[in-house]
């Protein structure tokens, strides 16, 4: 590069340092750069419309990893990132200058154009071309790997040549080679957008040197020096431009994480190792000790005994395969190398550890609350720190009890949210109680969830009433019955009492016109739950039950004919249909007007377990649920189960029966057990299929028993091999317990009684004397 002169002297070239976007080695040389030249301006590759919000970069609590933020004005879900991470050149740039007083500006397509220009995307420009400059300079350098290439010439040497040359000296060499390539290759390398990009790129340095004057330092992909070295007009320049579509955009900064810097995207991101960049860009010095320090200080956490003698063990090993592979510096696969063997003891495992939380990692940057932010994103801010409910990268769990006030308003943010479509927390299997009062939450907070904010603040300025207004829309639009009620459910979940009318009448409309048992069948159990919701969450969800019982009965009208009839496949449906409906019945029957509901169902389930033209896995489901709530005797299920399971039943159709009766999760298997009646009928049958059919008939009881847990499983083959119990129940008894075998074991009953006195208290002093 050609230094500043005075007087007649030519003026003085502008100072351009390309670079690779994310690169500590490439940041370090810049910023060594900039001492040296000391430039009256610095351009930097970005969006131009982000000038303004350049000097929030010093701000004190401005944190990166953090991203330029570009949306359509009028279509917040168009949007792209610029990301920025401490070791970036470009971050590196704006960050010196600030802090000398430079100005600084970004020098790029417009936003305004290349949103227009790639529509809806969620990512800045990526250097997506035909071809990868680095891995071809790597190959002419005998490298198969552009990454060890990259760090070998660039990443691990000194930012001045070894601290006696030029530190512009590098920039110039690497301008060299991205020349000879940009000659071989084309200049456009395959992306369509070079052309435009860089004819921008012209345009904004003249304008700066011609503000600035000469020597005015540019940071920008090392790809691009070339064209911007080389001599064309304005017009020429301009006429590139001339007639690109453009739109309205707005721009702020958001917080970034170093795993959203892993994937390829925007400004050529995708590097494999933000963490270890990080570290290395940040370490003052002994840049591997501090690594494997780091390394050892997570395997403890992890309970693995990492002591300081593997420290040391590491580091020399880590030093020596450098030296052995001919490398001027540690590298990271010499630094992953020496961690596995040394500390891992060769297992992937706990590496695995290392490089999701140390060689990634998990960094959320920070923005400073005068950044520009949509007055949704405003109130979600303001809400989470009220609720001190802060957002964060790693995936976490959340249990709330909406018992209390501030869980309880956790919870309805969080489902004001999902009706957004922000869904920053997902429904999770809670870890403790299933109560209604209970909720469990797995929290993990993603960059792309500022657009999806911004994208719902269409719908309102707050997060209540942005709910509200989308939750009435879909109301109205919703395609069917099931999803009127789904949206009435996740109302009273969310708490938005002024959505609910609207929902209810769109509620009743769909359910008034609907003639599909079917559709008001899967519509029944959201609309039961929400009752129950509304009861422990003080919503009131009176308006649902009215609405929510004539569902139900004409769900018991229509049922038993649409269950006649049907194909395999439809079979499956109802049968699914039938379990719901039961347990909405269940939450229904003390609901106002509900008098009477649980036995019409019960007629509903016994028509259903003796019709012969119902499929046979809704008989036997009808039958079990009969049996399980006593209102239907051991010995009548019996009696039923034996008129299925005669030769005249076909193979296929008996199966279906005993799926439907004893399948699934449902405790079937302990049924089997405690009933060795059943059982012995079951075992007869099987034994009496013909050989011929016995094929077809595996898949179902595969799948019947498959479901038992392996322990029911193995009583049920020892009571198989034992054979029929000579003293089993020989005649008829009152029925016992619903779900429970009939007839009584006195001895095994006594064996509980000493266990029950004293858990009682009945066996201490204090207990005789009461009269236990």
């Amino acid at each position: 590069m050609t230094p500043r002169t005075t007087g007649t002297a030519a003026p003085a070239e502008p100072l351009l340092l390309g670079v690779r976007h994310h690169g500590p080695g490439s940041a370090r040389a810049v910023l060594a750069a900039l001492e040296s030249a000391r430039p009256p301006a610095v351009l930097v590759e970005g969006p131009p419309e982000g000038d303004a919000l350049l000097p929030l970069a010093a701000h004190g609590r401005m944190r990166p990893p953090v991203a330029l933020l570009a949306h359509a004005a009028d279509e917040p879900g168009r949007a792209a990132f610029w990301p920025l991470a401490g070791f970036s050149p470009e971050w590196v740039a704006i960050r010196w200058a600030l802090s000398h007083g430079v100005p600084v500006r970004f020098m790029d397509l417009p936003a305004a154009h290349s949103l227009a220009l790639t529509g809806q995307r969620a990512d800045g420009p990526e250097e997506d071309r035909g071809i990868d400059p680095i891995g071809v300079l790597a190959g002419a350098a005998g490298y198969d790997d552009p990454e060890r290439w990259w760090e070998d010439v660039v990443e691990h040497r000194a930012p001045d040549g070894g601290g006696t040359g030029d530190p512009r000296a590098p920039f110039a060499a690497l301008a060299e080679a991205m020349t000879a390539l940009r000659e071989a290759y084309g200049d456009g390398g395959g992306h369509p957008q070079d052309a435009v990009r860089e004819a921008c790129m012209r345009l904004r340095l003249r304008a700066a040197r011609k503000e600035f004057g000469d020597g005015v330092a540019v940071v920008c992909g090392a790809w691009h020096v070339p064209a911007l070295r080389a001599r064309t007009t304005v017009a020429a320049d301009r006429a590139l431009l001339k007639g690109m579509p453009r739109i309205k955009v707005e721009l702020t900064w958001v917080p970034w994480t170093h795993r959203r810097l892993a994937r390829h995207s925007g400004y050529g991101a995708g590097i494999e190792s933000p963490g270890w960049y990080a570290h290395v860009f940040g370490s003052p010095d002994r840049p591997v000790e501090r690594w494997m320090t780091k390394v050892a200080g997570l395997l403890r956490d992890a309970d693995r005994p990492v002591s300081s003698a593997h420290v040391i063990e590491a580091v020399r090993l880590a030093g020596t395969l450098a030296a052995l592979r001919g490398r001027p510096a540690v590298g990271l696969t010499e630094a992953t190398d020496a961690v596995g063997a040394v500390m891992c003891d060769g297992s992937d495992v706990p590496l695995a550890l290392v490089r999701d939380r140390l060689v990634v990692g998990e960094v959320l940057g920070e923005v400073p609350e005068t950044a520009p932010a949509v007055p949704l994103q405003r109130d979600l801010d303001r809400q989470q720190r009220t609720l001190r409910l802060r957002p964060e990268p790693e995936r976490r769990e959340l249990d709330l009890d909406l018992r209390k006030d501030t869980d309880a308003a956790r919870s309805r943010l969080l489902h004001r949210l999902r009706l957004l479509g922000v869904h920053w927390g997902r429904p999770a299997a809670g870890r403790g109680s299933t109560g209604t009062f209970r909720e469990s939450w797995r929290l993990r907070w993603e960059p792309e969830l500022f657009v999806r904010t911004a994208e719902a603040g269409v719908w309102g300025t707050t997060v209540l009433g942005a709910a509200t207004a989308r939750t009435e829309s879909d109301a109205v639009s919703a395609p069917s019955l099931a999803a009127v009620t789904a949206l009435a459910e996740q109302c009273l979940l969310a708490g938005l009492p002024d959505a609910l009318p609207v929902v209810m009448r769109a509620l009743a409309d769909r359910a008034a016109l609907d003639a599909d048992v079917g559709h008001l069948a899967d519509a029944l159990p959201a609309l039961a739950r929400s009752l129950r919701y509304g009861d422990v969450r003080s919503t009131g969800g009176a308006a649902l039950a009215e609405v929510a019982v004539g569902l139900a009965e004409r769900v018991c009208v229509g049922l038993p004919p649409a269950c006649t009839g049907l194909d395999a496949d439809a079979a499956a449906e109802a049968h699914l249909r039938v379990d719901a409906v039961q347990t909405a019945i269940g939450l229904l029957a003390d609901a106002r007007g509900a008098d009477g509901l649980s036995g019409r169902w019960s007629g509903v389930l016994r028509t259903l377990s003796t019709r012969d033209t119902v499929a046979g896995v809704i008989r036997g489901r009808a039958t079990r649920l009969l049996l399980d709530d006593g209102l239907l005797a051991g010995s009548e299920a019996a009696r039923l189960m034996g008129l299925v399971l005669t030769p005249g039943t076909p193979p296929a159709d008996a199966a279906a029966w005993i799926e439907g009766f004893a399948g699934g999760a449902a405790g079937g298997g302990l049924l089997l057990v405690h009933d060795e009646r059943l059982l012995a009928l079951v075992d007869a049958w099987l034994t009496d299929i013909p050989a011929g059919t016995f094929d077809d008939v595996l898949p179902l009881l595969r799948r019947t028993f498959s479901a038992y847990e392996p322990g029911v499983r193995r009583t049920l083959g020892e009571l198989v091999r034992r054979g029929p119990d000579p003293g089993g129940a020989t005649g008829e008894v009152a029925p016992a317990a619903p779900g429970f075998g009939e007839g009584l074991d006195a001895e095994r009953a006594d064996a509980v009684v000493p266990v029950v006195r004293l858990l009682l208290g009945l066996d201490t002093p204090a207990g005789r004397a009461g009269g236990g």
